[in-house]
């Protein structure tokens, strides 16, 4: 894909319904695995700027031929995706280590 067309943008809904917008930072292919760091995109500056340094991971499934997000439920696994995503990142975005 070209640059040209700038960034991938999805919007997802949650199970309660609300609808979010998320900027596609990046995909991990594992071989086993597939995984999408996303960027919330917020609808007012203050909102940006009070959550700028929100990384969302998703685990990319599939499910009768259609793919679909979800969340990683293992910590452990979400910790070594995160890291990895961290790395491949940290060259064109600014992340605040998260001591939680």
């Amino acid at each position: 894909m070209s640059a040209d067309f700038g960034n991938d943008i999805l919007t997802l809904e949650d199970e309660d319904g609300v609808v979010h917008t998320f900027e596609v930072l990046d995909t991990l292919d594992d071989g086993e695995k597939r995984y999408v760091a996303l960027s919330p995109i917020y609808d007012s500056p203050d909102d940006m700027l009070e959550n700028s340094a929100d990384l969302v991971i998703m685990q990319v499934s599939e499910e009768d031929g259609e793919e679909f997000l979800e969340t990683v439920d293992d910590d452990d696994e979400l910790d070594e995706i995160a890291d990895i995503f961290m790395k491949r990142l940290e060259q064109e975005y600014d992340f605040a280590e998260d001591d939680e």
